[in-house]
């Protein structure tokens, strides 16, 4: 059982996790280009979006097969996991409370634009606000890259490599 807790764990992880971290880093270079007349720059933002939110959803799994496979390891009150389950915790909030809600707010101010420019305070703003997606998009990954570390390495842990 526990093998195969940890293989939907693992499968989750990269199906779910990876596609987030795609599309989540390339949201705001998408965002930064002006719509052209055919408005593709508009087209990906949103496919990008539909993807981190989506797949948002989906990643509940990953924790909570995670957390399953811990339970039937006996690791439940290990260090390296109850530090990855609060680095995993402190990335969905930056997700849910900054990300994804970034994105909508991008989306709607190019929507609102719709063509006609949005002029050099536009841009800028813009500019902006790709920036700090860009920035949150950064400290996300590298929560999970942390977090992967933790459950290879496992410090202190009997089974560590």
């Amino acid at each position: 059982m526990t093998k195969l807790l940890l293989s939907i764990h693992v499968l989750a992880s990269i199906l779910v996790v990876g596609p987030i971290a795609v599309a989540a880093s390339m949201f705001p270079r998408y965002a930064r280009q002006t719509a052209g007349e055919d408005g593709h720059s508009v087209g990906a933002t949103v496919l990008l979006h539909r993807i981190c939110s989506g797949y948002a959803i989906v990643g509940v799994a990953v924790p909570v097969f995670g957390i399953a496979t811990g339970a039937q390891l006996g690791v439940l009150t290990d260090a390296w996991l109850l530090t990855s389950i609060v680095l995993t915790t402190i990335a969905a909030a930056i997700l849910a409370l900054a990300i994804l809600p970034g994105q909508e707010s991008m989306i709607e101010s190019a929507a609102a634009a719709d063509g006609t420019g949005t002029g050099a305070d536009g841009g800028a703003d813009t500019k902006r606000a790709a920036a700090r997606l860009a920035g949150l998009t950064g400290v996300f990954n590298l929560l999970w890259a942390v977090v992967v570390v933790l459950m290879i390495v496992r410090p202190g842990s009997t089974t560590g490599a």
